[in-house]
């Protein structure tokens, strides 16, 4: 029996749908990459592009702290159901270590706890930085956003309050750095998520015994995405029309290139749509894939399972 047309649920055509439904905002697919100014929330960058966006839905893909630049991803409509995989993947910074003051919070904005002077040379940097590349184990600050009890940890630190912290496993694929001067030193980075680097400062302060935060911070790459293709929110600002902010989205799809891809029948993408797994030829053993069926294009992400068929996990809805 054929199957050529792949169907999805259709708000246009069922009352009930079109009843439910949220209103207001325009209905727009992909990802933004946004590259966030200094001083601005995570989340107040989100809101903004949002609303210059006109956007029904958006949300963004991990917090980026207010002294920090860089590479924001933001998703759009149905892109957000794969946000996760930006969560989840490897970031690449560039940031500036202050030696000489650790603060409470690891970074420039928090309040002084300890001072030394500054006397360490290039081969102890080089040794203090080693001891942490790899995997590792890193307890995660008290000024961060993890949870104690539905309680932000930042914010029962700014009340005096310290929790014990598990420590957890994340990997330092690179840590390299260059002296700037007596005082500061450039250190770029590579690390799986999770991975705090206003701690690593902190750390590396107290293996050099004269302290250490955080100056400035800028992200340079979520995963296979480059802050060299972001835009700024003054770019945004200065844009003559949604069309033209609707050019600077790129497809959902181009955020998961190190999946790989299955195409699939027109038989099977039909059962796949419906929540049954199902078999693809050229499917890898294992993982996660990118779904596409030649008639709809990007259906969205599955994993392959045991019995090598592969099913459907987070899918796009074509209206």
């Amino acid at each position: 029996m054929q199957h050529a047309q792949i169907s999805m649920p259709n708000p246009k055509a069922d009352p009930a749908l079109r009843k439910n439904r949220r209103p207001g905002g325009r209905n727009i697919q992909g990802i933004l990459l946004l590259d966030k100014p200094v001083g601005l929330t995570s989340n107040g960058a989100l809101q903004e592009v949002k609303a210059l966006y006109k956007a029904r839905k958006a949300g963004h893909t991990g917090s980026l702290d207010p002294i920090a630049t860089g590479l924001l991803p933001i998703c759009f409509g149905e892109a957000t159901k794969i946000s996760s995989f930006f969560l989840d993947a490897d970031k690449r910074y560039m940031t500036v270590f202050r030696f000489g003051e650790s603060t409470d919070t690891g970074d420039a904005e928090g309040e002084v706890i300890f001072t030394a002077p500054v006397n360490v040379s290039a081969d102890a940097i080089e040794k203090a930085l080693a001891a942490f590349r790899g995997r590792i184990q890193q307890i995660p600050p008290m000024y961060s956003a993890i949870k104690h009890r539905g309680q932000p940890l930042y914010k029962l630190a700014r009340q005096g309050i310290e929790i014990e912290r598990k420590p957890r496993d994340v990997i330092v694929y690179k840590a390299n750095w260059r002296r700037l001067n007596a005082n500061s030193i450039e250190v770029e980075l590579h690390c799986s998520s999770g991975f705090y680097v206003r701690t690593l400062a902190h750390e590396v302060g107290e293996r050099l015994g004269c302290g250490a935060h955080v100056a400035s911070l800028r992200r340079v790459g979520v995963g296979s995405f480059s802050v060299d293709n972001a835009v700024s929110l003054e770019q945004l600002r200065h844009a003559e029309s949604v069309e033209d902010l609707d050019r600077l989205l790129i497809p959902a799809d181009e955020g998961l290139a190190d999946l790989p891809d299955v195409v699939l029948s027109a038989d099977a993408a039909y059962y796949l749509c419906r929540g049954q797994p199902v078999r693809a030829s050229g499917s890898p053993p294992s993982g996660w894939v990118r779904l596409y069926a030649k008639e709809a294009g990007f259906l969205g992400v599955g994993q392959v399972m045991a019995d090598g068929r592969v099913a459907p996990k987070r899918l796009f809805h074509t209206y």
